[in-house]
């Protein structure tokens, strides 16, 4: 009965710390596995939801199912996820596979149909279990760039039946890693009304100290009243230099765990909240991804565990305190970063820079802010703090403070162009002012009449803008009465220098045909064997307008035997 006992213990706590299965799914590659992102790496404004994994810098590697099952979503998109396949397996779980090139034959067939019926390359369908089933290690795609991707790789998921990502190497997925995580910034902050760190009550970065085994000593700090920590860490793997995310964080004080981050899912109705986690105006203006060690209010990330005090603590006056931090990746390599404490209770050096305006945001409330012909409109719960928010109008020209303060929800910029002539409306639109040199980029612009609204959630600079500029269209390899019967591939470079492209529309000889656009590198691509021009002679015609309604067209003459 003792042996049964301990074995049933020992089989729930292997069972709880990983209730995934391990042999169910195989690779999606049939190349080593190495990765240049890990699941819940931080990004510019969400968590990262899969595993990147390198395609040896080449597009075109074969994309396996993972697992029997079907074929529940494809979307094909500009940007975002590209060309994207979702595959259901009989377990409950969903894979995902993001970023491709092109789709299997079969798929590409079925795929293609349906964009030449609704007549766009932008597509999204759900198709039912007995349409396209698939087998495990069946090829479904290829490997590519498609999308809001920085260079070649797969993109790869796998989601519970509540659509919530899972990290996939908890099912068995084996990543070379020896190396121990890098940690390259630590930072301690004064929480209560009484706190201060060094004698200041402003946000501290602390000294860090290598140790020759990887681990890190901080330089000693005094201190007193409520304290936080944040951290920047980054993990490497053996193959690969890319800096990707950590699997687990933990804090101990005096011995006792009192914080713990634990990155092994989530969903993607809290991902937005990695701007809680991180110190937002430290990225924003520093590009440095802190995180922190402690929970604040209006923090409602799932990934916490074992935490006391919400993660703060409490130094004393004539104190001695121990603060360590520790720093997993999957594979449980561990660094460590130590901070002894003098607890000393003194007069602070300085004061906080706390800038008095006339508006004050209360976050729980629905805030609206109007000036001259400007309103802003910021929901209920848009913000996770009260602050005083800087908001001045002049001319067309909106200041809505610093964009160092993270939004929970879109807020509405309205402007009223009573002031301009109708028929000068057209061509202006609402841009935000960004970079060093004021660059006006543009904002998605509503027009009902002379009201002009858009959704943001970003602070900063607006203004009204004007685009007099049509759109630029190029050809690749063709001009006007060229034959093309060498050619697989019809070619063109669309751009827009202003607003950006909003749509396009090509035709051969009045036919509808679907033509491939490649925002990064500007190319609208039509593939010949699609058999849409059949004729000798062939009539190209290409209208592409911008985000205003400036619009080019292109036309051409070309011939194929």
């Amino acid at each position: 009965m003792r042996k049964f006992l301990l074995f049933f213990l020992f089989s729930y706590t292997v069972f709880s710390q990983n209730p995934y299965p391990q042999d169910y799914f195989t690779s999606p590659l049939d190349i080593p596995i190495i990765l240049s992102g890990t699941f819940a790496e931080l990004r510019s404004n969400h968590f990262h939801a899969g595993l990147d994994i390198k395609t040896q810098q080449v597009q075109g590697k074969k994309v396996y199912a993972i697992a029997d099952g079907y074929v529940s979503r494809i979307k094909i998109a500009h940007f975002g996820y590209g060309k994207a396949i979702y595959i259901t397996h009989p377990n409950g779980y969903t894979s995902v596979y993001a970023h491709l090139q092109k789709l299997s034959p079969e798929l590409e067939t079925y795929i293609k149909k349906l964009q030449y019926e609704r007549e766009s390359f932008e597509i999204e369908v759900f198709p039912t279990p007995s349409e396209l089933p698939v087998s495990k290690k069946q090829l479904i795609a290829y490997s590519g760039n498609t999308g809001s991707s920085g260079g070649p790789h797969l993109h790869f998921e796998i989601r519970d039946n509540e659509e919530r990502p899972i990290n996939p190497l908890l099912f068995g997925i084996d990543v070379l890693d020896t190396t121990k995580p890098l940690v390259s910034n630590m930072y301690a902050y004064p929480i209560s009304e009484d706190a201060h760190i060094n004698g200041s009550v402003k946000r501290q970065k602390l000294r860090l100290i290598p140790q020759p085994d990887g681990d890190y000593k901080v330089e000693d700090i005094t201190a007193y009243g409520k304290i936080g920590f944040a951290i920047e860490t980054i993990d490497r793997q053996d193959l690969a230099a890319n800096k990707n995310g950590v699997y687990n964080i933990s804090s101990f004080f005096n011995g006792l765990k009192n914080f713990e981050i634990d990155f092994r899912r989530f969903s993607f109705s809290e991902t937005n909240h990695i701007n809680r986690l991180m110190d937002y105006e430290l990225y924003k203006n520093e590009k440095d991804k802190l995180q922190k060690l402690f929970i604040e209010n209006n923090n409602p990330l799932s990934l916490y565990t074992n935490t006391t005090e919400d993660g703060y603590v409490s130094i004393a006056d004539s104190t001695s305190s121990v603060y360590k931090v520790e720093i997993k990746d999957f594979k449980d390599n561990t660094t460590t970063v130590d901070l002894e404490i003098n607890g000393v209770s003194t007069n602070p050096i300085d004061s906080l820079d706390l800038k008095v305006t006339p508006h004050y945001i209360l976050a729980s409330q629905e805030n609206i802010l109007e000036k001259d012909n400007v309103t802003v409109h910021f929901p209920r719960e848009s913000f996770y703090d009260n602050f005083f928010i800087d908001f001045q109008v002049e001319n067309d020209t909106l200041v809505l403070h610093e964009p160092i303060i993270p939004l929970k929800k879109y807020f509405t910029v309205t402007f009223n162009l009573e002031q301009y002539h109708s028929e000068d409306l057209d061509q202006l639109y609402i841009a935000r002012l960004v970079g060093w040199n004021d660059f006006p980029s543009y904002s998605r612009t509503i027009k009902k009449g002379k009201t002009f609204t858009t959704r943001t959630k970003n602070l900063g600079t607006y203004t009204i803008a004007k685009d007099n500029d049509a759109p630029t269209i190029t050809p690749i390899r063709f001009k006007d009465g060229a034959w093309l019967s060498k050619y697989r591939y019809l070619k063109l470079k669309i751009n827009d220098k202003t607003t950006g492209i909003s749509n396009y529309r090509a035709t051969i000889n009045g036919q509808w045909i679907l033509m491939e656009y490649d925002y990064k590198t500007k190319l609208l691509t039509y593939d010949f064997n699609d058999g849409v021009s059949t004729e000798t002679k062939n009539n190209l015609k290409v209208i592409v307008t911008d985000n205003v309604g400036n619009s080019t067209t292109f036309e051409a003459t070309f011939y194929r035997k």
